[in-house]
């Protein structure tokens, strides 16, 4: 009972969430980001359900996002006015796990490092092969469509940005609660058995290639909804959303968020969002720290950011751990951060800006790149931050051991 309680709550938040963030960000280009937000939160949990799910790891996801792109896009030029425009996403999902029926002869038959290199293979083949059929792909230019066709309905026509992000947060509200009853079934209970070893499944009279193809349709439909929902959004689309760029960026933030629980695709979908759109504004070595963030989780915590949130509450509920414990560990974290924040901006201010000479202002810090005195400063709030982390991680460890 308290369960279930406990859910409804998370649900009634969640929908709340969902409701409010257009109030709390209501300018044009905060509902811009919210909607893309939510879009690219269906395109993680899809490829979850492959990879936190099923275990099963792909390089080549984004064919199937662009599959139900492309599938929204001919629906809205040929079948506009005719069908919801509401709907369309429904009809990306059906392209998704059609495309993904058709590979998954191929990609399916084995898992593990297998899979991996198959679906890479498989998503540079269906990019290669979308810029030889320029009528269906639209070549370099892409394919574009309005939206907004046929009547309004009950006063939506989606031209205003605020009725698509609506949409989008049905869908995902949708999307988020079907995933989270699927690990409950018995699907969803031999995906993950699958995941921690085949053979297992394999001895309970299951076919783990069946389970594979399960999987890929499942995420290739969910992944569609995500493509459709995208294509609606900007009404242009084009061969690059098969990209391995694309692909690489989705493994990239869901491994971040975390593939352990559910809020951690979620939460690698905020990361994506903000570190394409907003991180570039502010330094030119965003990718620089992606890359040492990417590092960082897969060494030193493989379950993603997600799952370093719930170890630090289920560490506190059971080893006991004391705020001041928190507030020390996050307080280095914080010094370490800003000090490695500091040399790199440094560095890069060094090294290719226009004028050297010139102060680098990071968090409201003037920084002189050829004082010493800042370099010891930030290399001192980096080495203090150092200190602190490992402190607080010897107590945690300590505590943990402890605790009865």
């Amino acid at each position: 009972m308290r369960e279930r309680r406990s859910a409804w709550v998370s649900w009634c938040g969640f929908a709340l969430l969902l409701l409010a963030a257009p109030l709390l960000w209501g300018s044009s280009l905060g509902l811009n980001l919210l909607t893309q937000v939510g879009i690219t939160m269906l395109a993680c949990l899809s490829l979850n359900v492959l990879l936190g799910h099923s275990g099963l790891l792909s390089f080549g996801h984004a064919i199937y996002v662009g599959a139900g792109a492309y599938a929204a896009i001919h629906t809205l030029n040929r079948l506009g006015g005719v069908m919801p425009v509401s709907l369309a996403p429904l009809l990306g999902g059906v392209a998704g796990a059609a495309l993904a029926l058709l590979l998954a002869v191929v990609q399916a038959r084995r898992g593990g490092a297998t899979f991996a290199m198959i679906s890479l293979g498989l998503g540079e083949l269906v990019h290669a092969a979308a810029a030889m059929f320029p009528a269906v792909f639209g070549g370099e230019s892409g394919l574009s469509a309005n939206r907004v066709v046929g009547a309004p309905v009950a006063g939506i026509s989606f031209g205003p940005a605020w009725q698509v992000y609506a949409l989008v947060a049905v869908y995902v509200f949708a999307g988020v609660m079907g995933l989270w009853w699927l690990r409950s079934t018995p699907l969803g209970q031999l995906l993950a058995a699958s995941r921690e070893g085949s053979e297992r499944v394999e001895f309970l009279g299951v076919s783990a290639q069946a389970l594979r193809l399960r999987a890929l349709l499942l995420a290739g439909f969910v992944a569609g909804v995500s493509g459709a929902l995208g294509a609606l959004h900007s009404e242009l689309v084009s061969a690059e959303v098969f990209s391995a760029q694309r692909s690489g960026a989705l493994l990239l933030f869901t491994v971040l968020g975390g593939t352990a629980v559910l809020g951690g695709p979620l939460l690698g979908a905020v990361l994506m969002v903000g570190a394409q759109n907003l991180l570039p504004l502010w330094t030119p070595a965003w990718l620089l720290y992606l890359g040492l963030l990417f590092m960082a989780v897969v060494m030193a915590a493989p379950e993603g950011l997600g799952g370093v949130a719930l170890r630090v509450v289920r560490a506190g509920r059971v080893g006991g751990l004391r705020l001041r414990d928190h507030a020390v560990a996050c307080a280095a974290w914080a010094l370490l951060m800003l000090g490695g924040v500091v040399l790199i901006e440094m560095t890069y201010h060094l090294q290719f800006a226009a004028d050297a000479a010139a102060p680098r202002t990071v968090l409201g810090l003037a920084l002189r790149v050829h004082s010493a005195l800042d370099w010891t400063l930030a290399a001192g709030v980096l080495l203090v931050g150092a200190l602190g982390v490992w402190w607080a991680a010897h107590r945690r460890h300590r505590t943990l051991r402890e605790a009865p």
